[in-house]
């Protein structure tokens, strides 16, 4: 399976809600070793990666990149010290302002310090700069590569809806991305087949790169923002299919540090924590770095107690608010007994506290694995595969190997990198996931003759022919639950214009999780795109045949005009 478009060099932009990184491999180093990418070392204080902090600091002007990841970081703090700070805007983490939403090109963003602006402006210009780095570092390893010699792929998670996944490739091409050198990665996938690349391997059972055709196995992507889950089966000559729906949501990684900021409100004041934030980001960030680093090694073992420094700045702003000392304000906090403040301004907390910060990020996520194994199409996986960054928390693995312990938890080295050299192997690989499995239905509005028998009366209209017909139906492409074979048609239907000079027709698209909607009105059923079908010469005998494919990580149209022969290829406009 060829690189697409037969690129010299893949490229692959992680674009992550806590960290996010890129990397990239030639044709000939996959060819000789897949897994083997070139990628940016960040530096963050004593901290060295291969992602940074997804955050980005942006001049005043609202329009010029000034930092992003690790040196965003510092600068902001630095700003902050100068009390220089509330001209500029500072957006971290703002990656999860696209899910679950509805997106359109001019939705906008507040950064840290309520400020907005356009999402579309602060997504490209971190992809740019992502982007240019990647260019800079391949072209110091390739001489003489030329913009058309790089195929990008930036991943998305799998349960993003359509608008989220089209708003970013808006922005990729706004940073400078040739359309037809972008193809998005679905986040779970990457993951899968990086593991299927590798040897991994647990008390000896079967490597994963080894499993044959028809096992099937859970792939459980948990990242800061989202946990991504689907479930793979193993196909002929290595590929794979997805055998259920990606499903999963908001219980990733932040979740404990959220928990972790509501026990620090409540110790110490939630107007001191706003201030706290909003005055002494430097200690800010250095908090939650320390905590980072005490979140992934807590497990379900751990006795002793775990130590946290507050900062001074912190201690003080809760005193000046309270009017009392912090470590006289603990003992009459629920907390009395389980944390105390030692010399230094260290807290020590039980470990139990701090194992209560994962609690509703833990029992969301083992409750909806819980409940897809329970599927028909769950039935035979024997295996679940953990990639992504807070997997790599041993608190979740075990708890997940205790509630799970019939089945094989498989965990890969570098678990929250899997997604970043998986989106490589795909780029290199674009024909590796074979079937997907849809997650809507999706229709158009049309009309039908009136038959009192099967429509309801309140879609019914009278046209001035005088002829009744039933408007507002309901004519579906695909149901949710499908089986989608990429690559392949889905849908085909033959369209003709209303108007002899019509040199278009607009397509608008419906979705729902229904699997068998009646109506395009119906609740839970709304309008999420259109295609702007193209109409060649004049007349109203012209006619166009319209392919609908579902089967990819994006809907593509492809629109072959009778009277010409001329095939048109489109994406549909999610974001209207």
């Amino acid at each position: 399976m060829a690189a697409k478009s037969g690129a010299l060099i893949v490229a692959a932009i992680d674009f992550g809600t806590t960290y996010s990184g890129w990397a990239f491999s030639s044709k000939n180093d996959f060819e000789m070793e897949p897994v083997k990418v070139s990628a940016k070392t960040w530096i963050g204080g004593q901290l060295s990666s291969l992602k940074a902090p997804t955050c980005i600091l942006i001049k005043p002007d609202g329009k010029t990149f000034e930092a992003f990841g690790f040196e965003a970081e510092s600068r902001y703090a630095e700003l902050c010290e100068e009390n220089e700070h509330k001209k500029w805007f500072y957006f971290r983490r703002f990656k999860m302002a696209l899910w679950n939403k509805d997106i359109h090109k001019d939705t906008v963003l507040e950064d840290v310090s309520g400020r907005e602006l356009p999402a579309l402006t602060v997504f490209s210009l971190s992809i740019r700069f992502m982007k240019d780095g990647m260019t800079e570092m391949s072209n110091n390893q390739v001489a003489g590569l030329k913009p058309d010699d790089v195929h990008w792929v930036l991943t998305v998670p799998a349960i993003w809806n359509d608008s989220a996944k089209h708003f970013m490739r808006l922005a990729a091409e706004k940073a400078g991305i040739s359309v037809d050198k972008l193809t998005l990665s679905l986040e779970p996938e990457a993951a899968s087949l990086y593991c299927r690349h590798i040897t991994v391997q647990k008390s000896g059972e079967t490597n994963i790169s080894k499993f044959t055709t028809g096992k099937k196995y859970l792939v459980l992507d948990a990242g800061g923002g989202t946990i991504d889950i689907t479930v793979h089966e193993v196909c002929e000559r290595g590929t794979l299919k997805e055998i259920h729906k990606a499903s999963g949501g908001y219980w990733g990684g932040t979740k404990v540090d959220e928990a972790f900021i509501e026990f620090l409100s409540e110790i110490t004041d939630v107007k001191a924590m706003k201030r706290f934030k909003d005055e002494n980001m430097e200690d800010y960030i250095d908090l939650l770095r320390e905590f980072e680093i005490k979140k992934r090694a807590i497990d379900t073992n751990t006795s002793s107690k775990v130590t946290i420094k507050v900062p001074l700045s912190l201690s003080d702003l809760s005193k000046e608010i309270t009017g009392i000392l912090l470590q006289d304000k603990l003992p009459t906090t629920r907390y009395g007994k389980q944390v105390s403040l030692a010399a230094g301004g260290k807290s020590r907390l039980d470990a139990d506290v701090m194992r209560t910060f994962f609690n509703t990020s833990m029992s969301n996520i083992i409750d909806h694995v819980s409940g897809l194994l329970q599927t028909a199409d769950c039935s035979g996986v024997e295996t679940i595969l953990m990639v992504g960054g807070y997997s790599e928390s041993s608190l979740l693995q075990e708890t997940m190997k205790k509630r799970f312990s019939k089945l094989c938890i498989i965990v890969p080295p570098d678990a929250g990198l899997a997604v970043l050299k998986g989106a490589v192997i795909y780029g290199h690989c674009p024909t590796a996931i074979i079937e997907r499995v849809s997650k809507c239905t999706y229709g158009i509005s049309i009309t039908e003759m009136y038959d009192d028998k099967r429509h309801n009366m309140w879609h019914r209209k009278v046209y001035e022919d005088g002829s009744a017909r039933c408007v507002d139906v309901f004519s579906i492409f695909v149901r949710a639950g499908d089986k989608l074979v990429a690559g392949e048609t889905q849908n085909e239907k033959t369209y003709r214009p209303i108007n002899a000079g019509q040199v278009s027709a607009e397509l608008p698209i419906f979705a729902t999780t229904d699997p068998n909607p009646r109506y395009t009105t119906d609740i839970g059923t709304k309008k999420i795109g259109s295609v702007n079908v193209p109409l060649s010469g004049r007349g109203t005998d012209r006619s166009v045949v319209v392919r609908m494919i579902f089967g990819g990580t994006e809907i593509t149209v492809e629109c072959e005009e009778k009277t010409t022969g001329k095939i048109t290829r489109l994406n549909v406009d999610f974001l209207m």
